[in-house]
């Protein structure tokens, strides 16, 4: 269902990893600025059920028994900016947790086996319905994405992408409902995820050199 054009966007946070702020960046040291990340989490190896566990660096544990060493990498995730005839940017609002109600940008993670073109093209037809015919790679931005309890860090790849059939959108999967909205009226300070009020931030700022792609 569609809504009345509204103002949207939110205050950027840093990285609960710290990644700009004041904590160190790589090396051994930096175990004791934070708690590690995945220790309140993984208790146990996960392949010979030990418990000695350990923290082996700021993204990775070790099991002093068998010898595994799990990472905890980022995971790929896509958005899509999208215009319809008149200009107006394609917002959804998020049907679940995390940001749940939020503004957001179409979008979501990349699965197995998926291009990131795929991955974005399957995103958007999931979500809206729209049957992706390009997608032009803009830029990318790390983000945090809180999911079971456990803060999942992911890079996410924006894409400006044309549609086939914008009079046919529809809000469906994790979209609860959708607007078309002009670009003056979007503050990316409303939108639910740090990442993309940065890429909103950048686009709108430079609409024209984006929009002539």
């Amino acid at each position: 269902m569609s809504h009345p054009t509204s103002n949207i966007l939110g205050n950027q946070t840093s990285s609960p990893w710290g990644r700009p702020g004041g904590e160190k960046q790589l090396g051994e040291d930096r175990l004791a600025y934070v708690p590690h990340r995945l220790s309140s989490v993984f208790h146990f190896c996960p392949r010979c059920g030990s418990i000695h566990f350990v923290p082996n660096d700021f993204k990775s544990m070790r099991c002093e028994d068998c010898g595994f060493v799990y990472y905890l990498n980022a995971s790929a995730a896509t958005a899509a900016l999208i215009f319809n005839s008149r200009d107006e940017l394609l917002v959804i609002h998020r049907r679940d947790e995390p940001k749940k109600g939020m503004p957001d940008l179409p979008g979501g993670f990349v699965d197995f086996g998926e291009s990131i073109e795929q991955g974005v093209a399957r995103e958007v037809k999931e979500e809206t319905g729209l049957i992706v015919t390009e997608a032009q790679f803009l830029f990318s931005f790390p983000n945090d994405y809180m999911y079971s309890g456990f803060n999942v860090p992911t890079v996410d790849s924006f894409f400006l992408c044309r549609v086939a059939n914008e009079d046919e959108v529809c809000a469906s999967d994790d979209a609860a409902d959708y607007q078309w909205v002009s670009p003056d009226k979007i503050n990316p300070a409303d939108f639910a995820f740090e990442s993309s009020r940065r890429a909103l931030t950048k686009f709108l700022g430079n609409l024209p050199k984006y929009l002539k792609k």
